[in-house]
C-alpha cells in the first residue's frame, strides 16, 4: 500500500501536467485513506478564467480546489474542480 506522501506527490504531478501549472502553485490540503485508495483535495492557483475569457493579459490568479481519487496503486481514478458554492461552505 502506498504512503500518504506518495499519494500527495502523485496528485501534484498529475495536476501539474493536466492543468499545465507549475507545481509551486499546487498544494495538497487534505488527504484521506479510504477503501484501499486515497481521496485528496488540492488547492490550485490558476489564471483568472474570467479575465482570460476577455482576452486580457492578467496576473490575477483564482484559487480553485480540486478533488482527486486514487486507487491503492496510486492510479488516478477521477478528478474534478469543486464548485464555488461548495468552497464557500468549507
Amino acid at each position: 500500500m502506498a504512503r500518504i506522501e506518495e499519494a500527495g506527490k502523485t496528485v501534484s504531478e498529475f495536476l501539474s501536467k493536466v492543468l499545465h501549472i507549475e507545481e509551486g502553485k499546487i498544494k495538497v490540503i487534505r488527504t484521506l485513506k479510504e477503501n484501499g485508495g486515497w481521496e485528496t483535495e488540492v488547492e490550485v492557483y490558476e489564471e483568472s478564467s474570467f479575465i482570460k475569457s476577455l482576452g486580457l493579459p492578467t496576473r490575477v490568479l483564482d484559487r480553485n480546489i480540486y478533488t482527486v481519487r486514487l486507487d491503492g496503486d496510486l492510479e488516478i481514478l477521477s478528478y474534478g474542480r469543486k464548485e464555488q458554492a461548495q468552497l464557500e461552505s468549507l
